[in-house]
């Protein structure tokens, strides 16, 4: 039986880990979020580690709010930098492995080719920079860990870009999305189900990885996709990133090579359009 304590429950991956590992019944987990485990509270996460015995951290919390984070540095940086520290100082100190998730945004977006694990990082804004300080802190406490790095998620759970189109689909005669910025859609539910294979895998490799859909669109291509799918037939308008100028900047290409996490764990990933439909079926089942 393998003990896993799982951090943002409440979000949209932790929402989706938890639907996936509780049919998994050689693995015991908990499930936390900033009203039962402050993990910016260094005290808080080393007494909880200490009065529990797990074998994996999934770290799924973070500061996401990528505008918001130019004005709000203190707390971007408490939850995506100081609370990942936390986390893998006591893990180090009581022996537990930590999977972290991380962001395209530690990348300039400027690449003309997939992001690899080894390319040089140059976040462009507060949200990408408190991300990147928080894999270099994780690593320099937690050697037993493994960052997997992911972009534009979406799922049934939360708030997010999905949701957005459809609502705008019903509510307005045009939506104009940007056309410029590409990247993969990700379900989350896909990303639970790669992190639930790394925990039953029989290796164990620390380090980072990527992980997104399969697959490249634009904004506009993922919206006309989602409005399609869904039988909506709003007219989409392309327009360029410049005519939505926003406080923290958006990196224009997003895409990360998957190769390292797919041939080290044997991970099948799916073409985003057929997760896509997944989660639009999905939907109508889930309340939220």
């Amino acid at each position: 039986m393998k003990k896993v304590l799982v951090t943002g429950c409440k979000g949209q991956l932790g929402s989706s880990l938890r639907r996936e590992i509780e049919k998994d019944p050689t693995i015991e987990a908990t499930f936390t979020d900033y009203d039962t485990l402050d993990i910016t509270n260094r005290d808080d996460v080393e007494q909880f580690l200490a009065a529990n015995d797990f074998d994996f951290i999934v770290n799924c919390a973070a500061y996401t709010a990528v505008d918001k984070a130019e004005t709000d540095e203190i707390l971007a940086s408490a939850l995506n930098t100081a609370a990942v520290g936390n986390l893998g100082s006591a893990a180090a100190k009581h022996g537990a492995k930590v999977i972290h998730i991380s962001t395209d945004y530690v990348f300039s977006g400027q690449n003309c080719r997939p992001y690899e694990e080894n390319d040089e990082p140059y976040p462009q804004g507060i949200y990408g920079r408190t991300k990147l300080e928080g894999e270099a802190l994780l690593t320099s406490f937690c050697q037993n860990a493994m960052i997997i790095r992911t972009a534009w998620l979406y799922s049934e759970f939360g708030k997010n870009f999905v949701k957005t189109m459809l609502s705008l689909a019903d509510s307005r005669p045009e939506i104009s999305v940007v056309a410029d910025q590409i990247g993969s859609p990700t379900y989350a539910g896909d990303l639970a189900a790669a992190i639930h294979t790394v925990i039953n895998s029989p290796k164990w490799t620390p380090g980072i990885y990527h992980y997104t859909n399969e697959g490249v669109a634009s904004w506009y291509d993922f919206t006309k996709a989602i409005l399609e799918i869904a039988g909506k037939n709003t007219p989409v308008k392309p327009v360029p990133t410049s005519a939505y100028p926003t406080p923290a900047k958006r990196p224009l290409y997003s895409v990360l090579n998957k190769a390292k996490i797919k041939n080290t764990y044997d991970i099948e990933i799916p073409y985003w359009r057929d997760s896509l439909r997944k989660c639009l079926a999905a939907m109508a089942k889930v309340e939220f």
